[in-house]
C-alpha cells in the first residue's frame, strides 16, 4: 500500500495490543489510511453472544459467534496468580473422543489465528481485567489446526501484543505425533499436555479413535523425545471413567508405562455429558489411582472442577449450532 514501515507496527499493536475491532479505532492512522483498510480487509473478532457466570467459582462460559454465525465456547478461570482463559481452536471436532461434547456437533471449520487470540480480547474487555495465562483446551485439537495455532502463539508472546509469557501457555493434544515433533523442532518454552486418558491400547482406541493411528508406546515416545529435546516436562491428562480405565492395576500399568519420563499427571473426575452416559469414580477410586501413582514415583495431582454448574468444565464445551443450543446452561 506504499505506506511507511512504521505503519506496520503502528497497525500491529492496535490489533494485537488493543484488540481493536474497527480500523476506526486506530486514531494515529490517517482517514484516508482507515477507509482503505476498510475496503481491502476486515478483522476476525469474536462476538459475545451469551455470558454465563458460575454461582459456585466466579468461573467465566462465554458463547462466542464468529463472522459466519458459527459459534464456540471459551471459559475464564481465575486463580491466585491471575486469570487464564481456555480457548477454542476449532469449531467443532473431528476426534470423536467418547468422553468430550466438543465432537458431538461434528467439525465445521478452523479458527483463524485472528479468532483464536479474538477470545482473548474480548474476555478481556469485558470482564476488564488482564489474562495472563492461556491453555488451548477448548473446543477442537490444536495440533489438527497446527498453522494457525502457531501464528496465534507468536502473536500473543509477541511484546507488541498481549506480551504473554511462553511459559505461560498450555497445548492440549489428543496425540498426534507428527505434531508433536514439529513444536519439539520450534523448541518453545510452552506447556505440552497430553490427553492420554487410559494406560494400554486396548482401552485408549475405544475411547480415543486417534489411537488407532498413534498407539499408546508410540506417543509416550514421542513425548519420551519431546522433554529431553526441550527440557520442559510433558503434563498427561486422566479422566477416570467408573469402571473403565480407574481401577488399581490401571494406575500400576500407567506408572510403568510413564518411569523415568518426565512428566505429571492431571487426575480429572469424568465431566457430566448427558449423550455420553459416562459414570465419574469415586472420589475414594480417584483417591487410590493417585496414591498408586505416587507410590510408584509419578507426580499426579487431582484437578480441581471448576464451572461445573455451567457446563465449563473439562470436556463439557460444545461447538453450539444456535444460540438455543447454549440455554440450558445458563444461570
Amino acid at each position: 500500500m506504499s505506506q511507511p514501515s512504521f505503519r506496520a507496527k503502528q497497525i500491529y499493536k492496535w490489533l494485537h495490543g488493543s484488540g481493536s475491532t474497527s480500523f476506526d479505532e486506530m486514531t494515529n492512522l490517517s482517514k484516508d489510511l482507515r477507509e482503505k483498510l476498510s475496503d481491502i480487509y476486515y478483522i476476525s473478532n469474536c462476538e459475545i453472544e451469551n455470558k454465563y457466570v458460575s454461582q459456585l467459582d466466579g468461573t467465566v462460559k462465554y458463547l462466542f459467534r464468529l463472522f459466519d454465525n458459527e459459534y464456540i465456547e471459551s471459559v475464564i478461570m481465575k486463580y491466585k496468580y491471575g486469570y487464564t482463559i481456555c480457548v477454542s481452536s476449532q469449531v467443532g471436532c473431528k476426534m470423536g473422543c467418547t468422553f468430550c461434547a466438543s465432537t458431538l456437533a461434528g467439525f465445521k471449520r478452523n479458527l483463524t489465528a485472528g479468532e483464536i487470540e479474538s477470545q482473548i480480547h474480548s474476555a478481556q474487555k469485558d470482564l476488564g481485567i488482564r489474562i495472563s495465562h492461556v491453555v488451548m483446551m477448548g473446543i477442537g485439537e490444536p495440533f489438527d489446526n497446527y498453522d494457525n495455532v502457531l501464528s496465534f502463539l507468536e502473536n500473543v508472546n509477541n511484546e507488541n501484543g498481549l506480551n504473554i509469557s511462553m511459559r505461560n501457555i498450555t497445548i492440549s493434544t489428543c496425540g498426534i505425533v507428527d505434531r508433536i515433533y514439529d513444536l519439539m523442532e520450534k523448541n518453545l518454552q510452552l506447556t505440552l499436555t497430553i490427553s492420554l486418558h487410559a494406560p494400554n491400547d486396548e482401552i485408549r482406541s475405544k475411547t480415543m479413535p486417534v489411537n488407532k493411528k498413534y498407539p499408546v508406546d508410540t506417543l509416550l515416545k514421542a513425548c519420551r523425545d519431546y522433554a529431553e529435546k526441550t527440557g520442559r516436562r510433558v503434563s498427561f491428562e486422566y479422566t477416570l471413567i467408573k469402571g473403565v480405565n480407574d481401577s488399581e492395576e490401571n494406575a500400576l500399568e500407567l506408572a510403568e508405562k510413564l518411569k523415568g519420563s518426565l512428566c505429571h499427571i492431571n487426575l480429572i473426575p469424568v465431566n457430566d455429558v448427558k449423550e455420553r452416559g459416562n459414570i465419574r469414580s469415586s472420589n475414594e477410586t480417584i483417591l487410590k489411582f493417585s496414591n498408586v501413582l505416587k507410590r510408584n514415583g509419578i507426580n499426579a495431582t487431582i484437578r480441581r472442577t471448576l464451572g461445573a454448574d455451567i457446563n465449563a468444565s473439562c470436556g463439557q464445551l460444545r461447538h453450539l449450532k444456535k444460540r438455543g443450543d447454549a440455554d440450558e446452561n445458563s444461570c
